[in-house]
């Protein structure tokens, strides 16, 4: 069983006297960056200078600066980037500047592990990452709770690394519901993986086949959204609420023996074969480079594939049937 650190694990005075810098003030980063501040910490942060999370910035009380000028003020950084942007800022305006002693975050291990990213031995290479979006991140703060986090150590150059991970996460709020200890690569190698196969690429995939079976056969689009698409939430949000069985429970007994019967030959041997091999492309980096090419050359397949996307029936109907929900308009 993982370990798990609670607030108790954690001391914030290993951070009390130093400057944490954040680099990007994107969703995470201003997530970040606020609840550390407000946890009484030193925070400055990084950011494109004009941009709009540069006036954001400015407006929520910092001063931003540019990268370069992060690190020569900064103990602790953590860079809060886009992974295909974290390569470019390191070799540009980290690698120069980064002193003996100091410490590297992260908050998701593509680079480390793939070695787009290779620091230097002398400095701390730890991990915390939130398992939730940045506004959920500062809200559940402000609330006085928290959100999950899990933290991990590549490189303990000061002994502290892991000390230093745990301070960070308490300042985030993660200690006050857990903190799950891992290593990058098992965060980077589940997170692909989870991705790929069920929470984007899995479930995608199977809305838009479910909904073009429905459709193929006569039924109304409409219907098709409503039945394939739209209800998933409900059961995405009991079963995140109470588990796998707990939704079962509120569900039909229709429902939950159509599931319990039919949902195996859905997701049966050959998909399961297919999992693996996806797996097996994660651990042994043929995603990465795959994905490192597609951004050195321009993303010629991800531009495409996204256009084809986005001309899908599903999306035509889905954005008529989504107008006509008030609830939705809100958001």
């Amino acid at each position: 069983m993982a370990k798990i650190y609670y607030d108790n694990d954690a001391d914030l005075n290993v951070l009390k006297n130093k400057t944490i810098g954040i680099i990007g003030y994107g969703s995470q980063g201003r997530a970040h960056a606020l609840n550390l501040r407000d946890s009484g910490l030193n925070v400055v942060v990084s950011e494109l200078e004009g941009t709009n999370n540069w006036i954001l910035a400015e407006k929520d009380g910092f001063k931003p600066l540019n990268t370069s000028e992060l690190v020569k003020k900064s103990d602790v950084m953590m860079m809060l980037t886009q992974d295909n942007l974290q390569p470019m800022v390191y070799e540009n305006e980290i690698k120069p500047y980064i002193k003996e002693g100091k410490a590297l975050g992260f908050a998701h291990g593509f680079c480390i592990v793939y070695s787009q990213i290779k620091p230097p031995d002398f400095i701390d290479v730890f991990m915390v990452a939130p398992k939730g979006p940045g506004d959920l991140v500062r809200t559940q703060y402000a609330e006085g709770k928290g959100v999950p986090c899990l933290v991990a150590v590549e490189q303990n150059y000061s002994g502290n690394a892991l000390k230093i991970a745990l301070a960070y996460a308490k300042g985030l709020g993660g200690t006050r519901c857990g903190v799950v200890e891992t290593t990058f690569q098992e965060e980077t190698e589940t997170d692909l993986f989870g991705e790929q196969v069920v929470l984007c690429g899995g479930v995608t995939e199977l809305l838009k086949a479910s909904f073009e079976t429905l459709v193929e056969a006569g039924y109304q689009p409409e219907i098709a959204y409503y039945e394939t698409c739209h209800e998933l939430k409900l059961i995405v949000d009991l079963i995140v609420e109470r588990g796998i069985q707990g939704m079962r429970k509120v569900i039909s007994d229709t429902a939950e023996y159509g599931d319990m019967t039919r949902g195996p030959r859905v997701i049966n041997e050959s998909v399961r074969k297919e999992m693996k091999k996806i797996l097996t492309e994660v651990q042994e980096g043929t995603f990465a480079r795959e994905w490192i090419l597609e951004n050195k050359v321009g993303r010629p397949v991800f531009n495409a594939l996204a256009r084809k996307a986005e001309k899908h029936l599903i999306e035509e109907v889905g954005a008529r049937m989504r107008s006509m929900m008030p609830w939705l308009k809100k958001k």
